[in-house]
């Protein structure tokens, strides 16, 4: 332990010196490189100050060569002339490119250019009349002083282009030399840093070894409370040396292996445990020597990890872990309970990924079924009522009335369904329908009801409830094709936590059970597995679509139950359905007979807000058949112009939930009756959505109609709507409607 605490203090004042040093380091670096930078610009300097004076005389030899060629004819003065000329136009670019980044010498640049092109000009012009007009010619436009005065300019540009450049440059001689004795002065204090950083390394080394005495102390206590912590492991260890002899272990290691307490002992051969095995089936448990030998693991760290299922079912993770005396520790893990999690959490993630794709599908579907229908009915209505196609077109819409069933049965199975859960009293509402049942199942099945004193209510929607009794009813009719008997079976359960654990989605607490029973041919165990799964069955052909039993797990799901299947080949299936028990009054049970609806007619304004054009076509020839005025509308920000242009003439917000872009039905409504609060609200939706539905129910004064719907349906409900706004002048001067 002292070795640790003087390796750990001398680690810690060799980090501190390496992190001053690197500090030191940077800032030093830093500095060298605005010295570099700044000799950099010297030199910048000296080369504008060297093209300068390059210039200058280039000027100058531009003026004598048209000097002695003047004078003399000579054209041997005309080739330094000509180079002069070429120098002059390549130093007065290069001075642009050198001074680019001083807008004075930039500014200078711009005055001496025409200057030079005019001398330059000049100069051939007075060479040009000397060649064609004689010297007496040429000497008269020398005489006119114009060089001259464009040398004296230039000279004065040039001349302050100069002091400019050797102001700079004595300050930046200056800030150079500063930066220099900066950086002097830098090294002796990181000179002295460093001795205080060695300085207290050596204190803290010091107070490392009068440290060590007491750590030695608190080794021994530390290896104690490893021993205790060792032995309160829920994972079974055992540790052996580099012969494969026992030399430490825990109780779970003997109890996980089901070895008598006696057994173990230290110095105990590895090979003497893994022969203690006899059973054929647990004969490989462990690792034999020889698979350890041919492994070839003895580093420290590296693990060996399998796992074994015992005869009981127990399943084990053993890890095999090298260390560096070349002996190994070995960790027998149990993960049974682990292993039962996982598989209820592949089971809910593959029903919800099925329920997501499903539900996309039906909403597809149901906006594609709204534009059949209403189009089937739209001519149906048209057509004489003995037409010829009268016949055809009721058979299309009821094949699509079908549809919209099937799709109905996939939004249950997805959770997508709008529910209205209440508290039921079930021992009062289930009997009812055993009648329903005897006569759906017909003479050869038998139905029972089994009731229960001191029934809990139940918190579930009653028409779904006694939907999904119906078709758990209508599935074992097609189990017993020679007759039997159904029970329907009603009882109070408590689920605890450890079946909650083991199934997918349940949480413990108090539940009613709604029982079916059959006495049919029952169902394997690779059937139950799947029977939950949309369009699965192992009908005939023709005979069954699969999805009755995924509708039941839907609603119960969606309703915050649970449901089992029990079966076994030739015995039978049992269906048990638990659903929450109702916390505070019951509601009032369903009535299962309605008055018709009916039609009505209205002279309001709607404003329908639909992306779908087929469906916001069907939408709105509906409603003006009705005689309502309709205002159409392909998203929300259509719809907002569409109702700030008739705000004072709008009775009625139609809009499907789901709209491109980023205004949704709920914010247009939420938008609209803030301006108008007396304006209804109806939404319109292949399937529920979250901003109209929470926890599996329509928020509280939300109105919606689901797609398809059939004519008159969607008048009477666009008629309730209004009829159920809030009154005011102006809407009741605007609305008229007939029940």
């Amino acid at each position: 332990m002292s070795r640790y605490v003087i390796a750990r203090a001398n680690l810690v004042g060799f980090a501190a010196l390496a992190a001053l040093l690197l500090l030191i380091g940077g800032m030093t670096w830093d500095r060298l490189v605005a010295v570099r930078v700044g000799n950099q610009w010297v030199q910048h300097t000296d080369q504008v100050l060297v093209t300068i004076k390059d210039l200058q005389i280039g000027i100058r030899a531009l003026e004598d060569g048209q000097r002695g060629y003047l004078l003399t004819g000579e054209n041997d003065y005309l080739l330094p002339y000509n180079t002069a000329r070429g120098r002059v136009g390549t130093l007065l670019a290069a001075l642009r490119t050198l001074t680019a980044d001083n807008p004075t010498e930039q500014d200078r640049l711009r005055l001496l250019a025409p200057l030079l092109a005019h001398k330059v000009a000049f100069t051939a012009q007075t060479v040009a009349t000397r060649r064609d007009g004689g010297v007496d010619a040429a000497l008269a436009m020398m005489r006119t002083d114009l060089g001259r005065q464009d040398m004296l300019r230039i000279d004065g540009l040039l001349g302050a282009m100069t002091g400019e450049e050797q102001k700079l440059l004595g300050q930046r001689l200056t800030a150079n030399a500063r930066r220099e004795d900066w950086l002097g002065a830098f090294a002796v204090g990181a000179a002295l840093l460093v001795a205080l950083a060695m300085a207290w390394a050596a204190r803290m080394l010091n107070a490392a070894w009068s440290r060590s005495a007491r750590m030695e102390v608190q080794q021994r206590a530390l290896a104690e409370r490893l021993r205790a912590s060792l032995d309160s492991l829920s994972q079974g260890v055992a540790v052996f040396d580099a012969q494969r002899l026992l030399t430490n272990w825990n109780p779970c290691f003997a109890a996980l292996l089901s070895l008598p307490n006696s057994f173990l002992r230290e110095g105990m051969p590895y090979s003497q445990i893994t022969g203690w095995f006899s059973d054929p089936s647990e004969h490989d448990l462990l690792e034999s020597d020889a698979q350890i030998e041919r492994s070839g693991v003895h580093a420290s760290g590296e693990v060996v990890t399998y796992e074994r299922t015992r005869a009981d079912g127990q399943h084990l993770e053993l890890r095999r872990t090298g260390m560096s005396n070349s002996g190994f520790v070995l960790t027998i893990s149990d993960m049974t309970k682990r292993m039962q999690a996982e598989a209820v959490l592949r089971e809910a993630q593959k029903m919800q990924a099925i329920g997501q794709l499903t539900g996309g599908i039906a909403h597809d579907f149901n906006n594609l079924l709204t534009v059949i229908l209403g189009n089937l009915e739209l001519t149906q209505k048209r057509l004489p009522a003995d037409h010829a196609l009268q016949t055809r077109l009721a058979r299309a819409v009821w094949a699509s009335q079908r549809g919209a069933a099937l799709t109905a049965q996939l939004l249950a199975f997805a959770r997508k369904q709008p529910l209205a859960p209440a508290p039921l009293d079930l021992a009062a509402s289930l009997p009812e329908i055993v009648p329903l049942l005897q006569r759906t199942l017909g003479a050869p099945i038998e139905v029972r009801f089994v009731g229960a004193a001191g029934l809990w209510p139940a918190m579930a929607d009653a028409a779904q409830l006694e939907s999904a009794v119906l078709n758990l009813a209508l599935n074992a009719r097609d189990a017993m094709p020679g007759g039997g008997r159904l029970t329907l079976e009603l009882a109070n359960k408590v689920i605890d936590q450890e079946y909650a654990d083991r199934h997918a989605e349940v949480l413990p607490g108090d539940y009613v059970m709604v029982a079916v029973s059959d006495s049919g041919h029952g169902m394997s165990a690779e059937v139950v597995a799947r029977a939950f799964e949309p369009f699965y069955t192992t009908k005939p052909e023709g005979k069954g679509t699969g999805l009755g039993l995924a509708m039941v797990f839907g609603f119960v799901k969606q309703s915050k139950g649970h449901v089992k299947i029990y079966s076994e080949p030739g015995e039978g299936t049992s269906i048990k359905i638990y659903l929450p028990r109702a916390i505070g009054g019951l509601g009032a049970a369903p009535s299962r007979t309605q008055a018709p609806m009916p039609l009505v007619r209205g002279e309001a304004t709607v404003l329908l807000v639909e992306d779908e054009p087929g469906v916001r076509e069907i939408a709105a020839s509906i409603l003006r058949d009705y005689g309502y005025r309709v205002l159409e509308a392909a998203d929300g920000e259509e719809a907002l112009r569409v109702f700030g242009a008739h705000t004072s003439d709008i009775n009625l917000l139609l809009t499907d939930v789901v709209l491109p872009g980023t205004l949704r039905g709920r914010d247009i409504a939420e938008r609209v009756t803030a301006l108008r609060p007396e304006v209804g609200v109806l939404f319109m939706s292949g399937y529920t959505e979250n901003s109209i539905v929470h926890h599996g129910r329509l928020d509280d004064g939300v109105h919606l109609i689901g797609k398809p719907f059939k004519r008159e349906q969607f008048a009477a409900k666009v008629a309730a709507v209004l009829n159920a706004a809030p009154r005011t002048a102006a809407n009741d001067e605007h609305t008229n409607l007939a029940g």
